[in-house]
């Protein structure tokens, strides 16, 4: 990551004596703390102004961070979105929640997840937005979801009546709408909560409200430095389907729909066109029209072609997450309207990092940081003096063991991750871990990232793709953070391959994968 701007000094390890469960006095009387937890896809932390200042502001955001912490060495366990929320809500890795991919799995709602245990703790669970598990969801008192990806503009929700309701408006007002209204109307105010508030965006396609299309047309990224890799050393980087240049579709990514032009995706945009009512199709139309016109009339090819779709990409991307940011704040000054938000532990991250054209790309999947990073965040309520970076590793399978702390609830032995609560208590645990395990699974299927797994320390970072294919790659964060040298099979790397391979193969053990290194062209 790089430019990045530090909210604030790290403050002192100041911890009060006090209960876990009961953070907040008022009156004498301890109070459970409240969980609002907000999640977004494809959300990544170069698209942060408390992350990286480059390219876009998001003020409620970093109010979030500026009230909190922020994590600045967090990471997904799939980078994924159906398997990184499966990872999230069970505290596991894929291999013991059994959701490994997109297309193949259904999660099985009978098994342990820390909405159910939350609730056995007295605490109330509402969830509302996007699922992505294809399958009901279990452990909540209401909920309210996206059938799949969901749509931008006019969705449906399926409703815990299993009726799919048509709503109007633009989905992350709808998300933000209906969250507000749960807290102030449907929840037992005489219970502690945790509501999951799960946006859609800023998944592909990314298309805007159209209150912000006109938003950053004047604004020029600078193109990343890797975005003309070569992928010299890596065959498995260069087999991808995600790259900008070649893959990103012009119609169904970038709107440049006209009579007689055509693309594979074409059929798949304009179904979400016809969901506008006439209003927003005029303004979508209005504005993209002389886009569209000057895009043919000038008709880029080669490099002009690949940097004209970046900085389109870019610019769709942000106005996506312009909305994200000014719903979180709705959410922020409701809480604080309402008295809630000091007795409320305001959570915000994504389901994994995302490309903004590093290495040529956009999309996830990969090990590597882009992806594998993700944002977390956390504005802390009463009781915690803790304030600035968090340094420490952590990986989304450590919210369901935080939660059940911070609620008081018992943490069942067989969960993989870790509590942070220590770590928002100002605390810096000698045996915290010093490695994180990933294994992506969904191979072939979209984008064609191989099968791999693979271990990150605090400096190196170890991946193996499998399957159809057996390479390895060796990175040294510190000296080459944008990870173009491959350093595995050098001889005077050869012990660090070998501790490394040693570090995964006991990670791999603790959390019982059945695909390990030794057996790694196993298919199953």
């Amino acid at each position: 990551m790089t430019n990045l701007k530090l909210i604030c000094p790290i403050a002192g390890t100041v911890v009060l004596g006090m209960s876990l469960t009961a953070c907040n006095q008022k009156n004498g009387k301890e109070s459970p703390l409240n969980i609002v937890y907000i999640m977004t896809d494809d959300h990544t932390a170069q698209m942060m102004s408390c992350y990286d200042t480059r390219y876009i502001e998001t003020p409620n955001l970093d109010r979030i961070a500026a009230d909190g912490v922020r994590f600045t060495n967090s990471f997904v366990a799939n980078s994924l979105s159906g398997p990184s929320r499966a990872c999230m809500i069970t505290g596991k890795h894929s291999c013991a929640n059994r959701f490994y991919d997109n297309t193949t799995c259904v999660f099985d709602g009978s098994q342990q997840t820390f909405p159910k245990l939350l609730q056995k703790a007295g605490y109330q669970t509402a969830l509302v937005g996007k699922w992505h598990l294809e399958s009901l969801p279990t452990g909540f008192d209401w909920w309210e979801i996206l059938p799949g990806q969901g749509d931008y503009y006019n969705p449906e929700f399926v409703t815990q009546q299993n009726d799919t309701i048509p709503r109007h408006g633009y989905v992350t007002d709808i998300i933000t709408d209906d969250a507000i209204d749960w807290i102030e109307n449907k929840r037992d105010k005489d219970k502690p909560f945790c509501l999951l508030i799960h946006h859609k965006a800023i998944h592909r396609n990314w298309m805007a409200d159209t209150a912000d299309l006109n938003l950053y047309e004047d604004k020029v990224f600078p193109v990343p430095e890797t975005f003309y890799d070569d992928y010299a050393g890596r065959p498995a980087a260069a087999a991808q389907e995600m790259s900008i240049i070649k893959d990103m579709d012009l119609i169904y990514d970038l709107k440049m729909l006209a009579p007689g032009k055509d693309s594979r995706l074409k059929d798949t945009y304009i179904p979400m066109l016809d969901r506008m009512d006439p209003e927003q199709r005029e303004a979508w139309d209005r504005f993209y029209a002389p886009i569209i016109k000057e895009f043919y009339s000038k008709a880029p090819e080669g490099k002009a072609l690949a940097e004209w779709k970046f900085q389109r990409y870019m610019r769709d991307y942000m106005k996506t997450v312009k909305s994200l940011d000014d719903n979180v704040g709705r959410v922020l000054d409701y809480l604080e309207e309402k008295g809630l938000l000091e007795n409320t532990l305001v959570v915000y991250t994504s389901d994994q990092g995302f490309y903004m054209g590093e290495h040529g790309w956009f999309d996830k999947r990969f090990m590597y940081e882009e992806s594998m990073r993700t944002p977390l965040i956390m504005r802390l309520p009463d009781g915690f003096s803790r304030r600035g970076d968090i340094t420490e590793l952590v990986q989304n399978i450590d919210y369901a063991p935080t939660f059940l702390e911070l609620a008081g609830a018992e943490i069942p032995e067989d969960i993989h991750g870790v509590s942070l609560v220590p770590l928002l208590r100002g605390e810096h645990p000698q045996d915290w871990r010093t490695a994180l395990y990933y294994h992506f699974y969904e191979y072939p299927a979209e984008h064609m990232v191989k099968r791999h797994y693979g271990i990150r320390t605090d400096r190196y970072k170890l991946i193996h793709f499998y399957n159809d294919i057996d390479e390895w790659e060796l990175f040294d964060l510190r000296n080459d953070p944008y990870e173009l040298d491959n350093l595995y099979g050098r001889e005077e790397y050869g012990h660090l391959a070998d501790s490394l391979k040693a570090s995964m193969l006991s990670l791999q053990e603790e959390y019982d994968d059945p695909v390990r290194f030794s057996t790694a062209t196993d298919r199953y």
